[in-house]
Protein backbone atom coordinates (compact mmCIF):
# COMPACT_ATOMS: atom_id res chain seq x y z
CA UNK A 1 0.00 0.00 0.00
CA UNK A 2 1.29 3.44 -0.88
CA UNK A 3 0.77 6.03 1.62
CA UNK A 4 1.10 9.61 1.91
CA UNK A 5 1.65 11.05 5.22
CA UNK A 6 0.52 14.74 6.44
CA UNK A 7 1.10 15.82 9.51
CA UNK A 8 3.14 18.55 11.84
CA UNK A 9 3.50 18.15 15.56
CA UNK A 10 4.29 15.48 17.57
CA UNK A 11 0.51 14.04 18.32
CA UNK A 12 1.17 13.28 14.86
CA UNK A 13 4.55 10.77 15.73
CA UNK A 14 2.54 7.84 16.52
CA UNK A 15 -0.01 7.79 13.87
CA UNK A 16 3.79 7.68 11.38
CA UNK A 17 4.60 5.12 13.06
CA UNK A 18 1.61 3.47 12.80
CA UNK A 19 1.51 4.06 9.27
CA UNK A 20 4.94 3.02 8.12
CA UNK A 21 4.06 -0.49 9.61
CA UNK A 22 0.77 -1.67 7.26
CA UNK A 23 2.50 -0.11 4.44
CA UNK A 24 5.01 2.16 1.83
CA UNK A 25 5.25 5.59 3.08
CA UNK A 26 6.27 7.53 -0.21
CA UNK A 27 6.05 10.55 1.06
CA UNK A 28 5.41 12.88 4.82
CA UNK A 29 4.10 16.66 3.78
CA UNK A 30 4.36 18.77 7.03
CA UNK A 31 4.55 22.33 7.84
CA UNK A 32 7.68 24.69 6.62
CA UNK A 33 10.09 25.26 9.19
CA UNK A 34 9.58 27.94 11.92
CA UNK A 35 11.48 30.30 13.89
CA UNK A 36 11.45 28.96 17.24
CA UNK A 37 13.76 28.86 20.86
CA UNK A 38 15.19 31.77 21.64
CA UNK A 39 17.32 32.69 18.85
CA UNK A 40 14.16 32.33 16.20
CA UNK A 41 15.98 29.43 14.59
CA UNK A 42 14.10 28.11 11.54
CA UNK A 43 13.36 24.81 13.49
CA UNK A 44 11.72 21.43 11.25
CA UNK A 45 8.38 20.22 12.56
CA UNK A 46 8.45 16.96 15.12
CA UNK A 47 7.33 14.98 12.02
CA UNK A 48 9.72 16.33 9.56
CA UNK A 49 12.22 15.41 12.13
CA UNK A 50 11.09 11.45 12.43
CA UNK A 51 10.21 11.48 8.55
CA UNK A 52 14.25 12.27 8.06
CA UNK A 53 15.09 9.93 10.84
CA UNK A 54 14.24 7.09 8.98
CA UNK A 55 14.93 8.77 5.62
CA UNK A 56 11.79 9.45 3.81
CA UNK A 57 10.99 11.75 1.23
CA UNK A 58 9.76 15.69 2.87
CA UNK A 59 7.57 17.79 1.21
CA UNK A 60 6.78 21.01 2.84
CA UNK A 61 4.14 23.46 0.24
CA UNK A 62 2.70 26.18 1.45
CA UNK A 63 -0.64 25.60 0.17
CA UNK A 64 -2.02 22.33 -2.00
CA UNK A 65 -4.08 24.36 -3.85
CA UNK A 66 -1.51 25.21 -7.45
CA UNK A 67 -1.84 22.75 -9.76
CA UNK A 68 1.91 21.76 -9.67
CA UNK A 69 1.31 20.38 -6.14
CA UNK A 70 -1.74 18.21 -7.02
CA UNK A 71 0.84 16.85 -10.16
CA UNK A 72 3.44 16.16 -7.57
CA UNK A 73 1.18 14.30 -5.18
CA UNK A 74 -1.08 12.12 -8.29
CA UNK A 75 2.69 11.29 -9.44
CA UNK A 76 3.19 9.37 -6.23
CA UNK A 77 0.31 7.25 -6.97
CA UNK A 78 -0.48 6.91 -3.41
CA UNK A 79 -3.43 4.13 -2.50
CA UNK A 80 -3.99 6.23 1.35
CA UNK A 81 -3.26 9.85 2.19
CA UNK A 82 -3.33 9.75 5.95
CA UNK A 83 -3.79 13.74 7.40
CA UNK A 84 -3.00 13.90 11.13
CA UNK A 85 -2.76 17.48 12.93
CA UNK A 86 -1.03 18.79 9.36
CA UNK A 87 -2.47 22.47 9.10
CA UNK A 88 -3.65 22.66 5.83
CA UNK A 89 -6.90 22.11 4.60
CA UNK A 90 -6.91 19.76 1.40
CA UNK A 91 -8.69 21.23 -1.44
CA UNK A 92 -11.50 18.93 -3.06
CA UNK A 93 -9.02 17.85 -6.09
CA UNK A 94 -5.87 17.19 -3.76
CA UNK A 95 -9.10 14.96 -1.74
CA UNK A 96 -9.85 12.85 -4.80
CA UNK A 97 -6.67 11.71 -5.56
CA UNK A 98 -5.36 9.13 -3.54
CA UNK A 99 -7.41 5.69 -4.68
CA UNK A 100 -8.86 4.86 -1.38
CA UNK A 101 -9.33 8.70 0.05
CA UNK A 102 -7.93 10.58 2.39
CA UNK A 103 -8.26 9.32 6.01
CA UNK A 104 -7.93 11.78 9.03
CA UNK A 105 -6.85 11.30 12.68
CA UNK A 106 -8.86 13.68 15.24
CA UNK A 107 -8.73 13.72 18.51
CA UNK A 108 -12.01 14.29 19.81
CA UNK A 109 -15.40 12.30 19.21
CA UNK A 110 -16.99 14.01 16.51
CA UNK A 111 -19.04 15.88 15.99
CA UNK A 112 -18.26 17.67 19.34
CA UNK A 113 -14.62 20.15 18.95
CA UNK A 114 -13.95 19.99 15.63
CA UNK A 115 -11.13 22.30 14.98
CA UNK A 116 -8.17 23.15 16.48
CA UNK A 117 -7.74 22.32 20.22
CA UNK A 118 -10.37 19.99 20.66
CA UNK A 119 -8.01 18.37 23.73
CA UNK A 120 -7.99 21.64 25.77
CA UNK A 121 -11.52 22.68 25.18
CA UNK A 122 -13.07 19.23 25.99
CA UNK A 123 -10.61 19.67 29.21
CA UNK A 124 -11.94 23.50 29.78
CA UNK A 125 -15.56 22.07 29.34
CA UNK A 126 -15.72 19.86 32.03
CA UNK A 127 -16.26 16.87 29.67
CA UNK A 128 -16.55 13.43 31.44
CA UNK A 129 -14.65 11.96 28.42
CA UNK A 130 -13.36 11.95 24.79
CA UNK A 131 -11.61 10.12 22.12
CA UNK A 132 -10.50 9.93 18.43
CA UNK A 133 -11.77 9.36 15.51
CA UNK A 134 -10.36 8.03 12.14
CA UNK A 135 -12.54 9.87 9.85
CA UNK A 136 -12.67 10.04 5.86
CA UNK A 137 -11.87 13.64 5.04
CA UNK A 138 -14.24 15.80 3.18
CA UNK A 139 -14.82 19.39 1.88
CA UNK A 140 -15.35 20.58 5.41
CA UNK A 141 -13.81 21.25 8.40
CA UNK A 142 -13.49 17.96 10.44
CA UNK A 143 -16.79 17.36 8.86
CA UNK A 144 -16.48 14.05 7.13
CA UNK A 145 -17.90 10.76 7.89
CA UNK A 146 -16.42 8.88 11.13
CA UNK A 147 -14.77 5.37 10.22
CA UNK A 148 -13.96 4.18 13.49
CA UNK A 149 -13.42 5.56 16.72
CA UNK A 150 -11.94 5.00 20.67
CA UNK A 151 -13.02 6.66 23.84
CA UNK A 152 -11.85 7.22 26.76
CA UNK A 153 -12.13 9.12 29.76
CA UNK A 154 -11.13 12.43 31.13
CA UNK A 155 -9.53 11.76 34.18
CA UNK A 156 -9.99 14.53 37.37
CA UNK A 157 -6.17 15.35 36.83
CA UNK A 158 -5.72 15.27 33.45
CA UNK A 159 -4.01 18.07 31.72
CA UNK A 160 -3.69 19.36 28.07
CA UNK A 161 -0.34 17.66 28.15
CA UNK A 162 -1.06 14.13 29.99
CA UNK A 163 -4.93 14.06 27.58
CA UNK A 164 -3.20 14.85 24.61
CA UNK A 165 -0.08 11.91 24.96
CA UNK A 166 -2.80 9.28 25.54
CA UNK A 167 -5.02 10.60 22.64
CA UNK A 168 -1.90 10.89 19.81
CA UNK A 169 -1.31 6.82 20.81
CA UNK A 170 -5.32 6.20 20.67
CA UNK A 171 -5.28 7.74 17.46
CA UNK A 172 -2.57 5.43 16.38
CA UNK A 173 -4.17 2.56 17.65
CA UNK A 174 -7.66 3.93 15.59
CA UNK A 175 -5.36 3.91 12.37
CA UNK A 176 -3.71 0.70 12.76
CA UNK A 177 -7.72 -0.62 13.35
CA UNK A 178 -8.47 1.27 9.91
CA UNK A 179 -5.19 -0.28 8.42
CA UNK A 180 -6.05 -3.78 8.76
CA UNK A 181 -8.70 -3.97 7.73
CA UNK A 182 -8.51 -1.91 4.80
CA UNK A 183 -5.24 -4.31 3.82
CA UNK A 184 -7.37 -7.11 4.25
CA UNK A 185 -9.91 -6.00 1.65
CA UNK A 186 -12.65 -4.48 3.88
CA UNK A 187 -13.08 -0.84 3.98
CA UNK A 188 -13.82 0.38 7.50
CA UNK A 189 -17.88 1.66 7.29
CA UNK A 190 -18.58 5.12 6.88
CA UNK A 191 -21.18 6.44 9.26
CA UNK A 192 -22.22 10.24 8.72
CA UNK A 193 -21.87 12.55 11.48
CA UNK A 194 -25.44 13.20 13.72
CA UNK A 195 -26.46 16.75 12.20
CA UNK A 196 -26.43 18.30 15.69
CA UNK A 197 -24.12 18.24 18.81
CA UNK A 198 -21.35 19.85 16.58
CA UNK A 199 -19.07 22.68 18.87
CA UNK A 200 -15.85 23.98 17.61
CA UNK A 201 -12.69 23.45 19.25
CA UNK A 202 -11.20 27.39 18.21
CA UNK A 203 -7.08 27.83 18.38
CA UNK A 204 -5.85 28.31 22.16
CA UNK A 205 -4.39 31.92 22.26
CA UNK A 206 -1.95 33.70 24.93
CA UNK A 207 -4.27 35.87 26.10
CA UNK A 208 -6.85 33.31 27.39
CA UNK A 209 -4.10 32.40 29.91
CA UNK A 210 -5.00 35.47 32.44
CA UNK A 211 -7.12 34.00 34.74
CA UNK A 212 -10.32 35.63 36.29
CA UNK A 213 -10.95 35.31 39.72
CA UNK A 214 -14.81 36.24 39.48
CA UNK A 215 -15.55 33.04 37.74
CA UNK A 216 -15.98 30.09 39.97
CA UNK A 217 -13.33 28.01 41.27
CA UNK A 218 -14.26 24.67 39.40
CA UNK A 219 -14.30 26.98 35.43
CA UNK A 220 -10.91 28.03 36.45
CA UNK A 221 -9.38 25.18 37.98
CA UNK A 222 -10.06 23.26 34.58
CA UNK A 223 -8.63 26.34 32.57
CA UNK A 224 -5.38 25.65 34.36
CA UNK A 225 -5.35 21.74 33.59
CA UNK A 226 -6.42 22.53 30.11
CA UNK A 227 -3.86 25.07 29.47
CA UNK A 228 -0.54 23.10 30.94
CA UNK A 229 1.99 22.72 29.12
CA UNK A 230 0.61 26.03 26.85
CA UNK A 231 -0.31 28.83 27.63
CA UNK A 232 -0.35 27.84 30.79
CA UNK A 233 -2.43 29.97 33.41
CA UNK A 234 -1.74 33.04 35.41
CA UNK A 235 -2.82 35.53 37.55
CA UNK A 236 -2.47 38.35 39.69
CA UNK A 237 -1.84 36.88 43.50
CA UNK A 238 -1.19 39.23 46.45
CA UNK A 239 0.39 41.66 43.71
CA UNK A 240 2.30 39.78 42.04
CA UNK A 241 1.83 38.27 38.42
CA UNK A 242 2.36 34.33 38.78
CA UNK A 243 1.82 31.57 36.18
CA UNK A 244 -0.24 28.56 37.61
CA UNK A 245 1.01 25.50 36.86
CA UNK A 246 -1.48 23.19 39.45
CA UNK A 247 -4.47 23.86 41.45
CA UNK A 248 -7.88 22.22 43.06
CA UNK A 249 -11.31 23.72 43.59
CA UNK A 250 -11.98 23.89 46.95
CA UNK A 251 -15.64 23.69 47.86
CA UNK A 252 -16.03 26.66 50.78
CA UNK A 253 -17.78 29.55 50.80
CA UNK A 254 -16.68 33.27 51.58
CA UNK A 255 -17.56 36.24 51.69
CA UNK A 256 -14.44 37.92 50.42
CA UNK A 257 -13.38 40.03 47.49
CA UNK A 258 -12.72 37.87 44.41
CA UNK A 259 -8.67 37.47 44.34
CA UNK A 260 -8.20 38.16 47.81
CA UNK A 261 -5.39 35.32 49.23
CA UNK A 262 -7.74 33.69 52.34
CA UNK A 263 -4.75 31.65 53.57
CA UNK A 264 -1.21 30.99 52.15
CA UNK A 265 0.86 27.91 53.73
CA UNK A 266 2.62 24.98 52.34
CA UNK A 267 -0.25 23.12 51.75
CA UNK A 268 -1.59 26.51 48.76
CA UNK A 269 -2.69 29.72 48.59
CA UNK A 270 -6.30 29.89 48.72
CA UNK A 271 -7.98 32.49 46.21
CA UNK A 272 -11.35 33.57 46.82
CA UNK A 273 -13.51 33.10 43.39
CA UNK A 274 -17.15 34.01 42.75
CA UNK A 275 -17.78 30.65 43.63
CA UNK A 276 -15.62 28.70 46.15
CA UNK A 277 -12.03 28.95 46.48
CA UNK A 278 -9.01 28.08 44.04
CA UNK A 279 -6.27 26.73 45.88
CA UNK A 280 -2.92 26.84 43.76
CA UNK A 281 -0.05 24.36 44.11
CA UNK A 282 2.28 25.08 41.58
CA UNK A 283 3.33 28.44 40.53
CA UNK A 284 6.08 30.67 38.75
CA UNK A 285 7.32 33.90 39.12
CA UNK A 286 8.09 35.64 36.16
CA UNK A 287 11.91 34.66 34.90
CA UNK A 288 11.80 31.82 37.91
CA UNK A 289 10.83 28.40 37.82
CA UNK A 290 7.81 26.44 38.56
CA UNK A 291 7.64 25.47 42.40
CA UNK A 292 5.38 24.37 44.55
CA UNK A 293 3.96 26.68 46.63
CA UNK A 294 5.93 25.74 50.35
CA UNK A 295 9.49 26.77 48.16
CA UNK A 296 7.90 29.78 46.53
CA UNK A 297 6.81 31.12 49.71
CA UNK A 298 9.94 30.19 51.62
CA UNK A 299 11.73 31.87 48.52
CA UNK A 300 9.62 35.38 48.61
CA UNK A 301 9.96 35.67 52.66
CA UNK A 302 14.02 35.55 51.96
CA UNK A 303 13.33 37.96 48.98
CA UNK A 304 12.12 40.02 51.58
CA UNK A 305 13.88 39.66 54.49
Amino acid sequence: MRIVFAGTPEFALPSLRAAARFGQVVAVYTQPDRPAGRGRQPTPSPVKQMALHNRLEVRQPVTLRTPAERHTLAELKPDLMIVVAYGLLLPPKILAIPRHGCWNVHASLLPRWRGAAPIQRAIEAGDAQTGVCLMRMDEGLDTGPVLLSLPTPIDADDTGGSLHNRLAELGAEVLSDGLTLLRAGMRPAAQPQPSSGATYARKLEKSEARLDWNLPAEVLARKVRAFDPWPVAEGIVDGERLRIHQAKPLAVAHSAVPGSVLAATRDGIDIACAQDVLRLLVVQREGGRALPVGDYLNAKASTRA
